[in-house]
Protein backbone atom coordinates (compact mmCIF):
# COMPACT_ATOMS: atom_id res chain seq x y z
CA UNK A 1 0.00 0.00 0.00
CA UNK A 2 1.10 3.40 -1.38
CA UNK A 3 1.98 6.65 0.86
CA UNK A 4 0.56 9.36 -1.42
CA UNK A 5 -2.16 12.58 -1.54
CA UNK A 6 -5.77 11.63 -2.75
CA UNK A 7 -7.68 14.86 -4.01
CA UNK A 8 -11.12 14.85 -4.91
CA UNK A 9 -12.94 15.95 -7.90
CA UNK A 10 -12.77 19.49 -7.12
CA UNK A 11 -9.15 19.12 -6.25
CA UNK A 12 -9.73 19.68 -2.31
CA UNK A 13 -7.89 16.42 -0.28
CA UNK A 14 -9.55 13.84 0.93
CA UNK A 15 -7.75 11.12 3.39
CA UNK A 16 -6.00 8.22 2.11
CA UNK A 17 -8.31 5.54 4.67
CA UNK A 18 -11.23 5.51 4.99
CA UNK A 19 -12.13 3.75 8.06
CA UNK A 20 -9.07 3.40 11.10
CA UNK A 21 -8.72 1.08 14.00
CA UNK A 22 -7.00 3.44 16.46
CA UNK A 23 -4.63 1.38 18.78
CA UNK A 24 -4.39 3.24 22.10
CA UNK A 25 -2.04 2.26 25.40
CA UNK A 26 -4.08 2.70 28.72
CA UNK A 27 -0.94 4.80 29.79
CA UNK A 28 -1.99 7.04 27.07
CA UNK A 29 -5.16 8.23 29.51
CA UNK A 30 -2.76 7.92 32.65
CA UNK A 31 -1.66 11.17 34.69
CA UNK A 32 1.69 12.00 36.62
CA UNK A 33 3.38 8.59 37.69
CA UNK A 34 1.56 6.57 34.88
CA UNK A 35 -1.50 5.61 36.74
CA UNK A 36 -4.64 5.90 37.03
CA UNK A 37 -7.40 8.02 34.66
CA UNK A 38 -6.86 11.53 34.07
CA UNK A 39 -9.87 13.22 32.69
CA UNK A 40 -6.93 16.20 30.91
CA UNK A 41 -5.65 12.98 29.09
CA UNK A 42 -8.66 11.92 28.18
CA UNK A 43 -9.91 15.37 26.91
CA UNK A 44 -6.59 15.58 24.57
CA UNK A 45 -7.23 12.14 23.32
CA UNK A 46 -10.40 13.18 22.50
CA UNK A 47 -9.63 16.19 20.96
CA UNK A 48 -6.96 14.33 18.84
CA UNK A 49 -9.46 12.03 17.46
CA UNK A 50 -12.16 14.67 16.53
CA UNK A 51 -9.16 16.11 13.90
CA UNK A 52 -9.46 13.02 12.27
CA UNK A 53 -13.04 12.20 12.36
CA UNK A 54 -13.39 16.17 11.12
CA UNK A 55 -11.41 15.29 8.01
CA UNK A 56 -14.30 12.30 7.58
CA UNK A 57 -13.02 9.21 8.77
CA UNK A 58 -14.67 6.48 10.40
CA UNK A 59 -12.90 6.05 13.58
CA UNK A 60 -12.15 2.26 15.66
CA UNK A 61 -10.53 2.72 18.71
CA UNK A 62 -9.19 -0.37 20.45
CA UNK A 63 -7.67 0.95 24.20
CA UNK A 64 -5.28 -1.21 26.51
CA UNK A 65 -5.73 -0.36 30.34
CA UNK A 66 -2.21 -0.56 31.54
CA UNK A 67 -2.84 2.79 33.41
CA UNK A 68 -5.31 0.26 35.75
CA UNK A 69 -4.17 -3.20 35.68
CA UNK A 70 -0.96 -5.55 34.53
CA UNK A 71 -2.11 -8.92 34.73
CA UNK A 72 1.93 -9.68 34.53
CA UNK A 73 1.91 -8.35 38.00
CA UNK A 74 -1.01 -10.61 39.10
CA UNK A 75 0.68 -13.72 37.41
CA UNK A 76 4.26 -13.21 38.59
CA UNK A 77 2.83 -13.07 42.40
CA UNK A 78 0.79 -16.37 42.30
CA UNK A 79 -2.67 -14.99 40.23
CA UNK A 80 -4.33 -17.24 38.07
CA UNK A 81 -3.52 -15.76 34.13
CA UNK A 82 -7.09 -15.87 33.29
CA UNK A 83 -8.36 -14.26 36.38
CA UNK A 84 -5.56 -11.68 35.42
CA UNK A 85 -6.53 -10.97 32.14
CA UNK A 86 -10.49 -11.14 32.93
CA UNK A 87 -9.65 -8.18 34.95
CA UNK A 88 -7.30 -6.64 32.47
CA UNK A 89 -10.60 -6.80 30.20
CA UNK A 90 -12.37 -4.84 32.77
CA UNK A 91 -9.73 -2.31 33.00
CA UNK A 92 -10.50 -1.73 29.36
CA UNK A 93 -14.09 -0.92 29.61
CA UNK A 94 -13.51 1.84 32.47
CA UNK A 95 -11.03 3.45 30.14
CA UNK A 96 -13.52 3.29 27.13
CA UNK A 97 -16.07 5.12 29.24
CA UNK A 98 -13.52 7.78 30.34
CA UNK A 99 -13.02 8.25 26.47
CA UNK A 100 -16.48 7.97 25.14
CA UNK A 101 -17.21 10.63 28.02
CA UNK A 102 -14.36 13.33 26.30
CA UNK A 103 -15.66 12.37 22.66
CA UNK A 104 -18.99 13.17 23.76
CA UNK A 105 -18.09 16.28 25.02
CA UNK A 106 -16.19 17.06 22.03
CA UNK A 107 -19.78 16.66 20.40
CA UNK A 108 -18.75 13.12 18.69
CA UNK A 109 -21.30 10.85 18.93
CA UNK A 110 -19.73 7.75 20.30
CA UNK A 111 -20.45 4.01 21.48
CA UNK A 112 -18.76 1.79 23.20
CA UNK A 113 -18.75 -1.95 22.72
CA UNK A 114 -17.59 -4.42 24.84
CA UNK A 115 -16.33 -8.47 23.69
CA UNK A 116 -17.59 -9.35 27.73
CA UNK A 117 -21.60 -8.39 27.54
CA UNK A 118 -22.25 -5.36 30.13
CA UNK A 119 -25.56 -4.44 28.76
CA UNK A 120 -26.06 -1.96 31.78
CA UNK A 121 -23.33 0.19 30.71
CA UNK A 122 -22.31 -1.09 27.15
CA UNK A 123 -23.36 -2.90 23.74
CA UNK A 124 -21.95 -6.05 23.16
CA UNK A 125 -19.32 -5.93 20.72
CA UNK A 126 -21.25 -7.19 17.01
CA UNK A 127 -19.38 -7.08 13.63
CA UNK A 128 -22.49 -5.42 11.54
CA UNK A 129 -23.34 -2.98 14.48
CA UNK A 130 -19.99 -1.78 14.64
CA UNK A 131 -19.60 -1.21 11.21
CA UNK A 132 -23.28 0.67 11.02
CA UNK A 133 -22.13 2.89 13.77
CA UNK A 134 -18.99 3.77 11.62
CA UNK A 135 -20.84 4.37 8.42
CA UNK A 136 -23.38 6.86 10.97
CA UNK A 137 -20.23 8.80 11.76
CA UNK A 138 -20.08 7.49 15.09
CA UNK A 139 -16.61 6.54 16.93
CA UNK A 140 -17.05 3.15 17.84
CA UNK A 141 -14.46 2.13 21.19
CA UNK A 142 -14.08 -1.64 21.23
CA UNK A 143 -13.49 -2.73 24.83
CA UNK A 144 -12.67 -6.41 26.60
CA UNK A 145 -9.96 -7.11 24.31
CA UNK A 146 -10.87 -10.61 22.49
CA UNK A 147 -13.44 -11.60 25.42
CA UNK A 148 -10.38 -14.30 25.88
CA UNK A 149 -7.36 -14.51 28.06
CA UNK A 150 -3.74 -15.13 27.10
CA UNK A 151 -4.44 -12.43 24.56
CA UNK A 152 -3.43 -8.75 24.11
CA UNK A 153 -5.42 -5.73 23.03
CA UNK A 154 -2.78 -5.35 20.27
CA UNK A 155 -4.45 -8.53 19.30
CA UNK A 156 -7.33 -7.23 19.90
CA UNK A 157 -7.02 -4.12 17.71
CA UNK A 158 -5.75 -6.62 15.02
CA UNK A 159 -8.58 -9.02 15.11
CA UNK A 160 -11.38 -5.91 15.07
CA UNK A 161 -8.99 -3.86 12.25
CA UNK A 162 -10.07 -7.08 9.92
CA UNK A 163 -13.53 -7.74 11.06
CA UNK A 164 -14.54 -3.90 10.59
CA UNK A 165 -12.70 -3.91 7.34
CA UNK A 166 -10.26 -1.19 9.11
CA UNK A 167 -7.99 -0.11 5.54
CA UNK A 168 -5.26 0.22 8.56
CA UNK A 169 -3.99 -0.34 11.86
CA UNK A 170 -3.04 3.46 13.49
CA UNK A 171 -0.46 2.24 16.51
CA UNK A 172 -0.38 5.78 18.58
CA UNK A 173 3.14 5.84 20.15
CA UNK A 174 5.05 8.39 21.44
CA UNK A 175 8.19 8.20 19.08
CA UNK A 176 8.45 9.17 15.13
CA UNK A 177 7.58 5.69 14.07
CA UNK A 178 10.05 2.35 13.99
CA UNK A 179 14.05 2.73 14.15
CA UNK A 180 16.31 -0.50 14.11
CA UNK A 181 17.49 0.78 17.71
CA UNK A 182 16.55 2.68 20.86
CA UNK A 183 16.46 6.52 19.34
CA UNK A 184 16.93 7.64 23.25
CA UNK A 185 20.02 5.45 23.50
CA UNK A 186 21.11 5.98 20.14
CA UNK A 187 21.04 9.16 18.55
CA UNK A 188 22.25 7.51 15.29
CA UNK A 189 18.98 5.52 14.93
CA UNK A 190 17.68 4.99 11.77
CA UNK A 191 13.81 5.84 11.18
CA UNK A 192 12.00 3.52 8.58
CA UNK A 193 9.08 5.20 6.98
CA UNK A 194 8.02 1.99 4.82
CA UNK A 195 8.67 -2.00 6.25
CA UNK A 196 7.37 -5.21 4.63
CA UNK A 197 6.15 -7.74 7.63
CA UNK A 198 9.24 -9.77 6.81
CA UNK A 199 12.03 -7.35 7.14
CA UNK A 200 10.25 -6.36 10.74
CA UNK A 201 10.52 -9.80 11.96
CA UNK A 202 13.89 -10.80 10.19
CA UNK A 203 15.13 -7.51 11.81
CA UNK A 204 13.63 -8.17 15.19
CA UNK A 205 12.22 -4.80 15.48
CA UNK A 206 8.93 -4.29 18.10
CA UNK A 207 6.08 -3.68 15.96
CA UNK A 208 3.28 -5.32 18.21
CA UNK A 209 3.15 -8.39 20.31
CA UNK A 210 3.92 -11.31 17.98
CA UNK A 211 0.54 -12.49 17.95
CA UNK A 212 -1.13 -9.87 16.75
CA UNK A 213 1.67 -9.19 14.22
CA UNK A 214 1.92 -12.85 12.57
CA UNK A 215 -2.59 -12.44 12.59
CA UNK A 216 -1.54 -8.84 10.85
CA UNK A 217 0.99 -10.40 8.11
CA UNK A 218 -1.12 -13.18 7.63
CA UNK A 219 -4.37 -11.24 6.37
CA UNK A 220 -2.01 -8.19 5.15
CA UNK A 221 -3.27 -5.87 7.69
CA UNK A 222 -1.28 -2.65 7.20
CA UNK A 223 -0.11 -0.95 10.33
CA UNK A 224 1.23 2.52 10.55
CA UNK A 225 3.20 3.64 13.69
CA UNK A 226 2.37 7.24 14.71
CA UNK A 227 3.63 9.80 17.08
CA UNK A 228 -0.10 10.48 18.86
CA UNK A 229 1.26 13.32 20.65
CA UNK A 230 3.26 15.36 18.12
CA UNK A 231 0.90 18.46 16.81
CA UNK A 232 -0.88 17.17 13.80
CA UNK A 233 0.76 13.78 12.78
CA UNK A 234 -2.04 11.92 13.17
CA UNK A 235 -4.44 14.37 10.55
CA UNK A 236 -1.23 14.04 8.37
CA UNK A 237 -1.28 9.96 8.46
CA UNK A 238 -4.90 9.70 7.92
CA UNK A 239 -4.08 12.35 4.56
CA UNK A 240 -1.17 9.94 3.52
CA UNK A 241 1.42 12.29 3.92
CA UNK A 242 5.05 10.62 4.84
CA UNK A 243 5.11 10.11 8.60
CA UNK A 244 5.66 7.21 10.68
CA UNK A 245 6.21 4.03 9.92
CA UNK A 246 4.24 2.02 7.31
CA UNK A 247 4.60 -1.78 7.66
CA UNK A 248 2.53 -3.79 5.34
CA UNK A 249 2.97 -6.70 2.61
CA UNK A 250 4.93 -4.53 0.54
CA UNK A 251 7.16 -1.64 1.11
Amino acid sequence: MEHGLNTGQNGSRKPRYRRVVLKLSGEALSGVGGSGIDPDQAAFIAHRIKAIHDLGVQVGVVIGAGNLWRGKIGVERGMDQSTADHMGMIATVMNALALRDALEREGIETRVQTAIEMNKIAEPYIRLRAIRHLEKGRVVIIAGGTGNPYFTTDTAAALRAMEIDAEVIIKATKVDGVYDSDPKKNPNARLYRTLTFREAIEQRLEVMDMTAFTLCMDNNQPILVVNFWAEGALEAAVMGESVGTLVSAVA
